[in-house]
């Protein structure tokens, strides 16, 4: 009778192997490359993906200033900032933002791409985003990822 009997195998923080990846986002659509990004530091690349256990890997986008967003996301797409004050709501311009501090949109597209909860701000923190093409993570060895 128990070979008629299968479990579930779940990962746990003991099992669970995190590698990194380095992400070069010259020419690449934002929206795209975020949710490949995201489903990495998930882990739903890996065949033990659990969804209650941090299974992803760490990942490092070089050349942020580089990615594009298509048709005219750049003048039409607003990012808004509120500070819950009367008259404290700032927007932003898509392009005038990669422009000026092209990190915070691929942190942000990544970002509303991960669950709401705990475990999403515990995996937004294996992401790191650098402008441009040298990055400080080179002991940690990094894989180059493809698409």
């Amino acid at each position: 009778m128990s070979k008629l009997h299968f479990t579930t195998k779940h990962a746990n923080a003991a099992t669970v192997q995190h590698n990194w990846y380095v992400v070069d986002g010259t020419n690449q659509t934002v929206g795209r490359i975020a949710s490949k990004i995201a489903s990495v530091l998930r882990g739903k690349n890996k065949a033990y993906y659990t969804p209650h256990v941090d299974c992803g890997d760490y990942v490092i986008v070089i050349n942020a200033e580089k990615v594009v967003f298509t048709g005219n996301k750049g003048e039409q797409k607003q990012y808004i900032n509120f500070s819950g004050y009367p008259g404290g709501k700032k927007e932003e311009a898509a392009e005038d933002l990669l422009r000026r501090r092209p990190e915070v949109v691929m942190e942000r597209a990544v970002k509303g791409m991960l669950p709401k909860n705990r475990l999403g701000r515990k995996m937004i923190k294996k992401l790191f985003v650098y402008a441009g093409a040298n990055h400080p993570h080179t002991a940690q060895q990094p894989k180059d990822f493809k698409f």
